[in-house]
């Protein structure tokens, strides 16, 4: 098993280190796939991949950077997805306008269970986070003027490119997810790697040590939170115009436990592995569909084993790659000798 854990370790490192091979003909192929596979049904799998994509990654700014566990996602995404349908279903307006609204209204959930737990952390902060997915759920079931309750939100309109409706059978939804997707891993990647991402990580290290370095940890964290719901907004809205039908029963206890399912199988602080995560996680009730039922006494299986022999996740944990420096620094040789050891 150690033998089968170096292996899968090396190939991890070589990908990451010819990232800018394998991203690109990665870009490819799945920019051609509507292309090559003609069943929409597989087209709709792909395109709930892409959609739990960018839950994970927003889940993860919470969950993986922040360290602060978060078992209510679900309502952020509820949030975001009512927003949207909403006003597409009974208003008529446009996806192109709904959509920015939904993220807003994911922002907006985000905000309320920020300011809500900023003075919390561990366990407390997650029975709050799971309490704020429930409430959400029942404010929806029961606001019947306007959710329309159990009936749920019909006829959600479908996104017009100039005269141009896109659905996955002929492939546009399955682009506009891969343009929402490449939209949230830019903001993880770009927010991760700036000072407010370093300070989000040092809040995950040592709270009280960010503290005292001068770092304002309850801003920081309702600000994670705040963009995390923004994701999930999004996410929310390109679902609702994909399904054209939700309901309270959409956003239930079981999609947060399977979003939260997916950042620890993929890795925490992960990007590349929330895509890794969804796309197993996914598809395996879809291949294996005597199983769909028992998905979560797989889900949980694979999480002891992954706690057992790989504990920081498919793609998690420290790399052993040197660091990259900016352009025109060199690496000092004892450094750079040290690094190629580290890798090989």
């Amino acid at each position: 098993m150690k033998s089968i854990g170096k292996m899968y370790d090396l190939l991890v490192e070589w990908i990451l280190a010819h990232k800018k091979i394998v991203i690109p003909v990665a870009a490819v192929i799945l920019i051609i796939l509507p292309k090559v596979i003609s069943s929409n049904y597989v087209i709709r799998v792909l395109c709930l991949i892409g959609i739990y994509s960018i839950l994970t990654m927003s889940l993860n700014l919470i969950t993986g950077y922040m360290g602060q566990s978060s078992m209510g996602h679900a309502a952020l995404y509820c949030m975001g997805a009512y927003f949207s349908a909403l006003l597409g279903s009974k208003l008529g307006w446009p996806f192109w306008v709904t959509l920015p609204i939904g993220i807003l209204g994911g922002a907006l959930g985000g905000l309320i269970l920020g300011i809500s737990t900023m003075r919390l952390s561990a366990g407390y902060l997650t029975v709050i986070t799971l309490a704020f997915g429930e409430v959400v759920r029942m404010v929806v079931l029961n606001w019947n003027s306007v959710t329309n309750g159990a009936l749920g939100v019909r006829s959600i309109p479908r996104p017009n490119l100039f005269g141009w409706e896109l659905t996955p059978a002929n492939g546009g939804f399955y682009w506009l997810m891969l343009v929402l997707v490449l939209i949230a891993v830019l903001v993880c990647r770009n927010v991760v790697n700036s000072k407010f991402g370093r300070a989000v990580r040092a809040i995950k290290d040592d709270e009280l040590a960010a503290k005292l370095m001068g770092v304002n940890t309850a801003k920081y964290r309702v600000q994670t939170i705040v963009l995390s719901g923004a994701l999930a907004g999004m996410a929310g809205a390109y679902y609702a115009s994909l399904n054209r039908f939700i309901d309270a029963n959409t956003f239930s206890f079981d999609i947060s436990m399977t979003i939260l399912s997916i950042v620890i199988f993929g890795g925490l602080g992960s990007i590349p592995g929330m895509f890794i995560g969804s796309a197993i996680l996914i598809s395996f009730p879809e291949v294996l569909r005597f199983l769909a039922d028992y998905r979560f006494v797989v889900y949980g299986l694979l999480l002891i084993l992954m706690m057992r022999f790989r504990p920081q996740g498919l793609l998690g944990g420290p790399s052993r790659r040197p660091y990259d420096l900016p352009k025109g620094v060199k690496r000092p040789e004892a450094d750079a000798a040290n690094g190629r050891e580290q890798v090989g």
